[in-house]
């Protein structure tokens, strides 16, 4: 019993800290949410410190993941030198994945919480030391790379870093070109173009630059990402595709972000350039699925575009985004021609997509089973509501009576954290449901959801979450 417990407790975690960023969400607020989240990774580092450090591998979302690291650094005196030595490896590794701005972030929190053991210096030491840059990194991030030096008491020496860093304009003139340019974009307003694109922005602003005029000239120094976030450009998908090939950094979920950008266009554009986005859409997923192309046999989808797809104001149409972004891959990972898209709203085409309506959840279901898959991927925040809890019975139904040997393989996938139920909305005890933050996290969670399911117990999980960190740290 003990066994079945633990399990569902890390299940329940993982689906928490995949699915919730802490945000605002169509059914609930922020404070639920936070709240929430600080509950469950409390109980987990309590009474699960070795499973907690683990769902690092499991590609919890990056705030999750955050929150995670400073709990494990901030109680080192709780851990065994064994536990230590594994955290250690695993908060490193996850660090090198996360966005420089979140760890220069979390390295200002460690030292606002007074966090400043030994492992803790060690960690920062080390990241910076593997930066291949610390000249851009302290230009691009100057006051996050200053307050990671201070808490971990790193000496950087006395040359030009230390210089810029603490007494940035003393110095007359630099030999590294970054500094130098950084130094002459305060009175020649020239050189903050070859400067990167959130420096220059405000140097751009201090000279009085109009943004259009800025943007036009800065565009060669954008990243794939930041040109995909300003959304000031054209929104060129092939250009993004070949950037995003050659950009190098952390990973980018880049097929969920360009659904998410396609999905802030009016629809008019979106219709005019609906092979041209389809077409990019469709190479991120090939990308994606890689081996897996076509392996997945015949699969349907249900993709939930009711009303409650449009997230809120702070996420907005992140759900659908989500929805829109695992229509692409799912149909990369079917066999050729063997793959049925079903939207709640009953449309046929994903590009023209838009939040209205009810959830009829339970008639698409009935839709899905007739189309006679092999397996069923319903997208959706669950709450099935036209009409209410048919979905549920459907699943029971067809679970107890007409495939209780369970040959077809049903999976939820919820990209919205439930605050008050501690999980995300499940739709039926006999199908998993398993959090989802972006549809690059599809095919993992659909491996997760066999544990979800019951079929299998904590010996069985814990010899995968085994098999995902050696996988992690480069072990296999």
């Amino acid at each position: 019993m003990a066994d079945v417990v633990a399990a569902e407790d890390v299940l329940l975690f993982v689906n928490a800290a995949t699915a919730s960023t802490g945000q605002r969400e169509f059914h609930g607020d922020a404070l639920g949410q936070e709240m929430s989240l600080d509950f469950l990774h409390e109980y987990m580092l309590v009474n699960y410190r070795d499973l907690y450090a683990t769902t690092l591998a499991l590609g919890i979302n990056d705030h999750n993941a955050v929150l995670a690291i400073r709990r494990l650094l901030a109680t080192g005196r709780d851990a065994t030198a064994e536990q230590k030595a594994a955290e250690g490896a695993l908060i490193a590794r996850r660090l090198r994945e996360l966005p420089p701005p979140r760890v220069f972030r979390l390295f200002t929190a460690l030292r606002r919480d007074g966090v400043n053991n030994r492992r803790t210096r060690a960690v920062i030491r080390d990241w910076m030391a593997s930066l291949d840059s610390p000249a851009y990194h302290a230009v691009k991030y100057r006051t996050g790379f200053k307050a990671g030096l201070k808490h971990a008491h790193i000496d950087v020496g006395d040359g030009e870093l230390r210089d810029f860093l603490f007494g940035p304009l003393e110095r007359k003139p630099y030999t590294t070109p970054i500094l130098e340019t950084w130094r002459q974009a305060h009175y020649n307003s020239g050189a903050l173009y070859k400067l990167p694109y959130t420096v220059a922005e405000g140097f751009a602003a201090k000279h009085g630059i109009k943004r259009e005029i800025f943007l036009e000239r800065i565009g060669d120094r954008m990243t794939p990402l930041e040109r995909l976030r300003t959304g000031e450009d054209a929104l060129d998908p092939l250009a993004l595709i070949d950037g995003g090939a050659k950009y190098g950094g952390p990973p980018v979920p880049w097929l969920t972000r360009l659904a998410v950008r396609v999905l802030a266009l009016p629809l008019d554009e979106r219709a005019a350039r609906r092979a041209e986005f389809t077409d990019a859409l469709r190479a991120f997923a090939a990308a994606e699925a890689g081996k897996l192309a076509g392996t997945w046999g015949r699969v349907t989808a249900v993709l939930d575009d009711s009303f409650s797809s449009f997230g809120s104001p702070v996420k907005r149409r992140r759900p659908l985004a989500v929805a829109l972004a695992c229509h692409f891959l799912l149909e990369a990972l079917a066999a050729q021609g063997q793959y049925t898209p079903l939207w709640m709203s009953g449309r046929d085409d994903p590009l023209l997509a838009y939040p209205s309506g009810a959830t009829p959840l339970g008639l698409r279901l009935i839709d899905a089973l007739e189309t006679a898959p092999e397996r069923i991927v319903v997208v959706s925040d669950g709450w099935d509501n036209s009409p209410p809890g048919l979905a549920g019975e459907v699943l029971r139904v067809w679970r107890t009576r007409l495939d209780p040997q369970q040959r077809v393989d049903i999976v939820h996938v919820n990209p919205v954290f439930d605050a008050e139920a501690l999980d995300v909305r499940a739709l039926s005890p006999s199908v998993p449901s398993v959090g989802i933050r972006d549809a690059e996290d599809l095919v993992p969670l659909v491996e997760l959801a066999q544990f979800a399911q019951g079929r299998l117990g904590l010996p069985e999980l814990l010899a995968y979450l085994d098999g995902r960190v050696r996988r992690f740290l480069g072990a296999d």
